[in-house]
């Protein structure tokens, strides 16, 4: 019982570390990711090391590759994040320019009265529309 409160406090006092480091600053996805994954696996390492009468060990171990897991997760989580958010900008982009055309015609369709050798062509544009 000793050992997994050692483990406990060990992970503990990790995740403090990690957190106050980075307080000034918001975290990214992937930070996050290491820091959940080292917390996880120092507490299931503490756990697991406790059976064999090695807490410490067990967190210190668990911690480290949980840091990585989580780190590479993380990571995972933020590029497509990024990715999303390219995709969007440039939907919004298009999206805008589209407006633009449109307005352009409507103005067009203002300016020139539609003569009979245009009728056709101004069809088309309503239609499509």
């Amino acid at each position: 019982m000793k050992g997994i409160l050692i483990g406990g406090a060990a992970a503990l006092l990790l995740l403090g570390m990690l957190a106050g480091s980075s307080r000034a600053q918001t975290l990214t996805t992937t930070e996050e990711g290491v820091i959940g994954g080292a917390a996880l696996g120092a507490g299931t390492g503490a756990i697991v090391g406790a059976g064999v009468h090695h807490a410490g060990k067990g967190a210190l171990i668990g911690g480290g590759l949980g840091a990585v897991t989580g780190g590479v997760v993380g990571h995972e989580l933020q590029s497509q994040q990024n990715v999303q958010r390219r995709l969007q900008s440039e939907v919004s982009a298009q999206q805008r320019q589209i407006d633009l055309q449109r307005a352009d015609i409507e103005q067009l369709k203002q300016e020139k009265p539609v003569s009979a050798d245009n009728q056709k062509a101004s069809e088309h544009l309503q239609e499509t529309e």
